[in-house]
């Protein structure tokens, strides 16, 4: 048995179905979308849901400009259904000494194209929070508030000993199942089809994709074969003898009660960028201390710890995340969870919001999961041609999936239909590592693309 398609889209996460929503808007109907998971299931709602245009990155920068600029014009024309705001993210620091390297990153940060950074030392003239709800009219760039009294005049939960905090404007967070829900059925309104199907092979003719095979035993003739399988992207590209040059980590996050009202229910995203030690009472770190499987737990922990609250209305639920252990592995699912994870991050979060020390006799009962994030070694995407005619790849999207989606999804149509190109999209294709440059730049390359 045996069917026909313009496209294959092995893969329905976000990447996959933004990748078939804005082909399906370049004219192309016969797009058939395949995965053995329901759309949407397997990372894609393990998402954090944020997003930012603040990267170190110029082509990040330019590439996570025009994915936000594409998302608000499908809120706008959805009546904002998957409730995208502008509350902003908030990296926050009590090391006086980091100060003006925090203003000085920020304003090469601001060069890239993110903004203009403002900074404002002892009052706020003109410096307003954002609101709650909603993005437009709002600014972009940010604002760096310096002194405690300033900062806490905003943000009052915050850590006294706050010094700085850098509130990135560009940023906020939405429903990632909605807008992945709003991109699919879009394109199933343009003749977009989903099949439940795993891929077993991809037929190569002269170097030349014809068709794929599924488990069913059934074959499907088409010219275009798109890679978008998440963690999977290595595996899928090796039926093309395509040795992609990606990794999976794991990441985890919690989401607790919040039933002190710890977290202020209009923060931003909130980041402590120090690193730090645990607070354990002296006898509890000289136990932890004296046994070699959990004396790690009284060591340095890396900064990067991050917050947010979830829901409207009477929702006291807050979101939890901070990937100080990096574990490179193979994804299964479901994924392994520490279940020690819960209380390094809470006791984590007490540096920022001492308040949450008042949970450390009685934890709330914490919601884990986690998911795999698939990347470059420097975090750039992969979007593009794999080397085989016909076909091409959309991927490597670690932690940044759901912001990057509708920009990833533009570049790749582009890439297919053969349209102009955005001047970032070199940046972004498999072709970068045949130059001996890149390749050399890679030595030194600086890992900025996590929070």
């Amino acid at each position: 048995m045996s069917q026909t398609a313009d496209i294959v889209i092995c893969g329905a996460g976000i990447s996959g179905v933004a990748a078939a929503h804005f082909l399906s808007q370049a004219g192309i109907r016969n797009i058939l979308l395949i995965d053995e998971r329901p759309p949407l299931s397997l990372t894609s709602d393990q998402s954090t849901e944020c997003y930012r245009n603040w990267w170190t990155d110029a082509e990040m920068v330019a590439l996570m400009n025009r994915s936000i600029d594409l998302m608000e014009v499908l809120a706008n024309e959805s009546g904002d259904v998957f409730r995208m705001n502008r509350r902003g993210y908030l990296y926050v620091t009590a090391n006086e000494s980091r100060v003006a390297d925090l203003e000085t990153a920020a304003r090469v940060t601001s060069s890239l194209g993110a903004g203009p950074t403002r900074v404002h030392s002892s009052s706020a003239l003109y410096y307003q929070p954002s609101p709650p709800e909603g993005f437009h009219d709002q600014p972009t760039g940010a604002d760096l508030l310096i002194g405690n009294d300033l900062i806490r005049k905003y943000f009052p939960y915050l850590t006294e000993g706050a010094v700085a905090a850098l509130h990135v404007r560009r940023a906020g967070w939405l429903s990632a199942q909605q807008l992945g829900m709003y991109l699919l059925e879009t394109a199933r309104r343009r003749g977009v089809r989903f099949e439940s199907a795993r891929l077993t092979g991809v037929d190569v003719a002269n170097n030349r994709v014809n068709g794929v095979r599924l488990s069913s035993g059934e074959r499907v003739d088409s010219p275009i074969f798109i890679n978008a399988a998440g963690p999977y992207l290595r595996e899928i590209g090796r039926l093309l003898g395509v040795d992609l040059p990606v990794h999976t980590e794991l990441h985890l996050k919690i989401a607790i009660r919040d039933s002190l009202g710890v977290v202020g229910r209009a923060a931003p995203l909130l980041i402590w960028s120090d690193p730090q030690s645990l607070p354990w009472e002296a006898e509890e770190r000289e136990a932890l201390a004296n046994d070699d499987e959990t004396k790690w737990l009284t060591e340095s922990f890396p900064s990067g710890i991050h917050v947010r609250p979830i829901g409207t209305g009477d929702s006291q639920t807050i979101l939890i995340l901070w990937d100080y252990q990096s574990r490179v592995m193979e994804p299964v699912w479901p994924p392994k969870l520490d279940e020690q994870y819960p209380e390094v991050a809470l006791r984590g979060l007490a540096a920022l919001l001492p308040r949450m020390k008042e949970y450390f006799a009685r934890m709330p009962r914490p919601q884990l999961d986690g998911g795999y994030y698939t990347r470059t070694r420097e975090n750039r995407p992969l979007v593009g041609s794999m080397g085989v005619e016909g076909a091409y790849v959309t991927g490597a999207v670690s932690g940044y999936g759901i912001m990057s989606a509708c920009g990833v999804g533009d570049l790749l149509a582009a890439h297919v239909i053969g349209a102009q190109r955005p001047t970032y999209a070199p940046a972004f294709a498999l072709s970068r590592y045949d130059d001996p440059e890149y390749l050399k730049k890679l030595e030194n390359w600086e890992d900025e693309g996590q929070l």
